[in-house]
């Protein structure tokens, strides 16, 4: 059982999940992995403030070492009809031109990106303003410069969510700066946010602030939710003499002295001309089993349909957590669990130390989200895709062990998850994919998925998950390079991005694969397009990735400029590149790196944070360009 407090799921239980520690045969790949029991635990509640406080206090003692707390989560390498209703009246009742939207993992589940488009207007968020574009008149229609916003802010330190006519800007990277001045401890991040009323001019209608760094939102329906990642407000004195054990007590008695105020996120919202402030409430805040205090999980809640944004409505995990996946009723929270033992460094965790801890949380409602269960799986996740709802399951795609060096101990293993109850349950797993290598990507379609792994070789695996309880490797294909991003293409194609290499593994350049998986069998490569040494940002984000199915057209950033490509049934051929005017500062003529692309009617939109350029998707030939800077 666990310490004082109001167990929100009571208990702790264990689940077969495989490891390889400790194995004296190994399964044949694909077969079902032999079980291994790994703990799983619910969330608990505090009973007050003190008892919050004695826990984070007990927990931070164990995690810090003489250098205080050694990072975070190990980092892998790299619409609801509400909602649809809303957008609707906003706009007017006709319906606006075709137009692509953001490339999201699930449907109904938008992701905040830096532009958006509804096909009557595009709206992009760079260097802290926010432009609204016409794409009939190809003019400017608003500008809004944000509170805070200075030219030259890196490309993604601004992110947007469009609902109808209002937009809810995400800004990150930004200080803290605390509302009570008296309160000791060091400059921390900050994560903004602005609501943004589009109906005439841009107009600012409500602000909030709050202390954390912001690691994703989703919008379903009308509500969006925003996930923010805080570390505790401690400051440990720098001792350049003495033994490491000196240091680790002098970094104790700094936690000891700490108020609960040190943990807890601080918040300020705006609207018109009133002003308020918080903080994250004790009763607002729960735990895993096993935490270590050096870090809290805020899922805030905003109505993009109200005036303002208010406070958030926040739900706290004394947790940590480094991926966000959701989908339209559901939200999760992913992450590696702290190492057992203080003082391990992260990039090399034991295997004992290579287990992710899943939150689920029921976001089909609007306003606060509902704590449903928790479950943990071995290995650790690529990112988002790596897992996948569907038919009542989560499937979660892992890889386990050590990658890199001359034993090359490492393989991975999609599990499939049951709720029951208050825990995630693995009910069935395939497992021996990829030894000695790591998941580059992964790919769910309903029943299916495609995994992909690498180290010299890119094996890319199909698999069949229609039986949660008797998941199956049904075919392999083994080619060089790997796919680090997959997308589904009509009749029964995938389509990956990624690198070619050599036999040995080594890199040389940006490569798109054509995949027939007809047959799950037997997946085979169709067509492939190479540039030798060059590289794309859709290898580790999927925003950049746009593909038009009416004409078949993939467009996907290659270095600075765009690259467009045609798909058909079994072949890839391009189309052209499509650049942005070179800009001069006083130290440099510089081509501007072209992010995102878009399509409206018959018209390729690209953007950079200099501006966007229409083009002909047939032709790649430019027919205008719209400055933003």
């Amino acid at each position: 059982m666990t310490r004082a407090g109001k167990v929100i799921v009571a208990g702790s239980i264990l689940t077969t999940l495989t490891l390889l520690a400790g194995s004296t045969s190994a399964p044949a790949p694909g077969r079902p992995t032999a079980p291994v029991m790994v703990p799983v635990a619910g969330l608990v509640s505090f009973d007050s403030c003190a008892d919050a406080l004695t826990e984070l206090r007990a927990a931070a003692r164990e995690a810090v070492g003489p250098y205080g707390f050694e990072g975070g989560t190990l980092l892998s390498t790299r619409a609801a009809a509400e909602g649809r209703a809303l957008a609707k009246g906003a706009l007017g009742g006709s319906a606006p031109p075709d137009h692509s939207t953001t490339n999201n993992h699930e449907a109904g589940a938008d992701e905040p990106d830096v532009v958006k488009t509804d096909g009557r207007r595009i709206v992009t968020v760079t260097g802290g303003g926010l432009r609204v574009i016409d794409p009939v008149s190809r003019r400017i229609t608003g500008r809004l410069d944000l509170p805070g916003g200075k030219a030259g802010a890196y490309w993604g330190s601004y992110r947007l969510l469009l609902l109808g006519n209002r937009a809810l800007v995400l800004a990150e990277g930004t200080p803290f700066v605390a509302v009570d001045r008296s309160r000791p401890g060091p400059s921390t991040e900050a994560a903004r946010l602005f609501l943004v009323d589009l109906t005439g001019a841009p107009a600012l209608i409500g602000t909030y602030r709050i202390e954390g760094g912001l690691l994703d939102g989703r919008l379903t329906g009308t509500t969006a939710r925003v996930v923010i990642r805080s570390t505790p407000r401690l400051e440990f004195p720098y001792v350049p003499e003495g033994s490491d054990r000196a240091r680790t007590r002098q970094n104790r008695a700094v936690i000891d002295s700490a108020g609960i105020e040190s943990w807890l996120p601080e918040y300020e919202w705006t609207a018109g001309n009133e002003r308020h402030t918080g903080r994250v409430d004790c009763d607002r805040l729960s735990r895993p089993e096993r935490m270590t205090g050096t870090s809290v999980l805020t899922v805030l809640s905003f109505d993009l349909g109200a005036d303002r944004l208010g406070d958030g409505d926040p739900v706290s995990v004394a947790a940590d957590a480094n991926t966000v996946y959701g989908t339209p009723n559901s939200l999760y929270l992913a992450g590696q669990q702290p190492p057992r033992k203080p003082g391990l460094l992260r990039w090399r965790p034991g295997l004992r130390d290579q287990v992710t801890e899943i939150f689920q949380f029921d976001t089909a409602g609007s306003g606060r989200p509902r704590y449903l269960a928790s479950g943990a799986v071995p290995g650790w996740l690529i990112n988002q895709y790596a897992l996948s709802e569907w038919d009542g399951h989560l499937r979660v795609a892992t890889t386990l062990g050590e990658v890199w060096g001359d034993e090359g101990e490492s393989e991975s293993t999609v599990r499939v998850l049951r709720r029951d109850g208050g825990f995630l349950v693995s009910v069935g797993a395939v497992g021996g994919l990829g030894r000695g290598e790591r998941i580059y990507s992964v790919r769910y379609l309903g029943p299916v998925a495609y995994v992909v792994t690498f180290r010299q070789t890119d094996p890319l695996y199909s698999l069949d998950l229609s039986d949660p309880a008797a998941p199956r490797m049904t075919g392999e294909l083994k080619i060089t390079g790997y796919s680090a991003y997959l997308h589904p293409l009509p009749d029964g194609r995938l389509l990956g991005v990624g690198q070619e290499a050599d036999g040995q593994g080594r890199t040389e350049g940006v490569q798109v694969s054509l995949f027939d998986v007809r047959d799950p069998s037997r997946p085979t490569r169709l067509d492939q397009w190479h540039l030798p040494r060059g590289w794309s940002t859709a290898e580790y984000d999927p925003h950049a990735f746009l593909h038009w199915p009416a004409t078949g057209l993939v467009v996907l950033p290659v270095d600075a400029g765009v690259r467009l490509l045609r798909v058909d049934a079994d072949k890839i051929s391009e189309i052209g590149q499509v650049t942005h005017p070179v800009t001069t500062t006083d130290r440099a003529r510089l081509r501007p790196a072209v992010h995102r692309a878009l399509m409206i009617g018959d018209l390729l939109w690209t953007v950079s944070d200099a501006g966007l350029r229409a083009s002909d998707p047939v032709t790649a030939r430019s027919l205008d360009w719209i400055p933003t800077t």
